[in-house]
């Protein structure tokens, strides 16, 4: 079979299965859901501290990574693809989990959930920056609606505008580098696959992570009980790895813009969680809000520009078949 043949059916391949960028989407964000409040039980009460949360779960998923390429002898990214890898790398692997950690010291797990609610609208803008990706107007409308709803939905639980203070400039900037790195991500996964793309770059972030976990063990030694530490292993194997296996999967399937949205159900999640797992108060506004949310997100995802409007200017939205 030559190339253009290959091409062909790869061309072809989606139009069978329309939504799987949705549902591989859809389990990374519940897998992702769990972040927040697992990073707060970490580094509440001084247990960890958020240089150690932010880096350390770097480098054990590095471990991680480092056995699934050697075992299945992935072939190296190329070229380009390093400076890609690079960006990734800065955006989800050293960015996201660092200021995060140092946001959620005294920002609640609910008031977090900020940061997930702008996500799904930052991805999107980066993925028509960076993917050529162009969305209808009714998209961009109610994904619009879905990150204010969000937005409020969440700075309410927080205890309003009001609580804002340093905390919110890391969340903020924490959700910058994350979309950068998931519109990054995503486009690579098309080339490089799907969990070799977070793998290669815990590998090239891992020198500098295994510094900063050693730094931060001896300023201030990690310490808790199988609460704490059962969290840092959550947020070392699956937020940090085997998550993205799915998240990025559902990127590189696409449209991104499109299966960003998704996230928009996150903050909803991570807010239930938090109530479960950590007792944070919530009332009938959090029901409410959620099912604004959601009905958003459905609403975005569902939209279609018909054609080929949402493939990207370098072809079509398609994963290596590595992926």
């Amino acid at each position: 079979m030559n190339i253009n043949s290959t091409a062909t059916r790869l061309s072809r391949l989606p139009l069978s299965r329309p939504h799987a960028g949705l549902w591989w989407g859809l389990i990374g964000v519940a897998a992702f859901s769990f972040t927040v409040p697992f990073t707060r039980v970490a580094v509440e009460n001084g247990h960890m501290s958020p240089l150690f949360v932010g880096s350390g779960r770097a480098a054990v998923a590095a471990f991680l990574a480092v056995a699934a390429l050697w075992f299945t002898r992935q072939k190296r990214p190329r070229g380009k693809q390093w400076l890609q890898v690079a960006v990734v790398a800065g955006g989800v692997v050293v960015g996201f989990p660092l200021l995060t950690s140092f946001a959620l010291t005294t920002a609640p797990a609910s008031h977090g959930a900020v940061v997930i609610a702008l996500l799904p609208a930052a991805t999107a803008v980066f993925a028509v920056l960076r993917a050529g990706e162009r969305p209808v107007r009714s998209f961009w409308i109610a994904a619009g609606i879905g990150a204010v709803a969000a937005v409020a939905f969440a700075v309410i639980q927080g205890g309003g505008l009001a609580t804002m203070h340093w905390s919110e400039l890391l969340l903020f900037a924490a959700v910058i580098v994350c979309a950068i790195g998931y519109a990054e991500g995503g486009l690579l996964s098309r080339s490089l696959g799907s969990w070799q793309t977070i793998s290669w770059a815990l590998v090239l972030a891992a020198p500098l992570m295994f510094v900063l976990t050693g730094v931060a063990v001896i300023q201030q030694p990690p310490t808790g009980g199988a609460i704490e530490w059962g969290a840092f292993a959550y947020l070392a194997a699956v937020s940090m790895f085997f998550g993205f296996f799915a998240w990025y999967r559902g990127l590189a399937l696409g449209p991104m813009a499109h299966v960003s949205q998704v996230q928009l159900i996150q903050p909803v999640m991570s807010i239930g969680w938090a109530a479960l797992l950590l007792h944070e108060q919530i009332d009938w506004s959090t029901a409410l809000g959620g099912m604004t949310v959601i009905g958003c997100a459905l609403l975005a995802v569902r939209t279609r520009a018909g054609g080929r409007k949402h493939e990207s200017k370098a072809g079509p939205s398609r994963p290596s078949s590595r992926g």
